[in-house]
C-alpha cells in the first residue's frame, strides 16, 4: 500500500508504528485513558468492561473539566450557555477542545 501511495504522489496522515509524536492528541488521550480508567480496574469479563469504560466515558465528556469551557464540566457549563443564539451555540459546540472526547 505504502509503495503505491509514493508511485502515485498520493501523501497520507500514515502514523509509523512506534511513533506517537506524529499524533500527540490520541496518545495523550490514551494515557489519561489508561492510568484514570483501565489501570485502575482488573476487568474480568467484556461485559464488565464495556460497563467500567462507560462510566469513564460519561465522566470524561459530561464532568469533567474542561479548559476550553473555563475548567468547568459541560454538564455544568451547558446550562448557562441556554440563551445564546443558535449561531453562538453552534460555534461553541464545533470548537476545537484540547483533549479529545470519547464518542458513544
Amino acid at each position: 500500500m505504502q509503495r503505491w501511495l509514493k508511485e502515485n504522489r498520493i501523501k497520507t496522515l500514515y502514523i509509523e508504528p512506534g511513533s506517537p509524536w506524529q499524533n500527540g492528541f490520541v496518545e495523550s488521550f490514551h494515557g489519561r485513558f489508561r492510568d484514570e480508567c483501565l489501570n485502575r480496574e482488573q476487568l474480568w469479563t467484556l461485559t464488565e468492561a464495556c460497563v467500567v469504560i462507560e462510566d469513564y466515558r460519561r465522566h470524561y465528556n459530561q464532568y469533567r473539566p474542561h479548559s476550553k469551557l473555563g475548567y468547568q464540566s459541560l454538564a455544568s457549563f451547558a446550562p448557562q450557555r441556554v440563551h445564546l443564539p443558535l449561531q453562538s451555540a453552534y460555534g461553541l459546540l464545533t470548537q476545537k477542545m484540547d483533549k479529545p472526547i470519547l464518542r458513544a
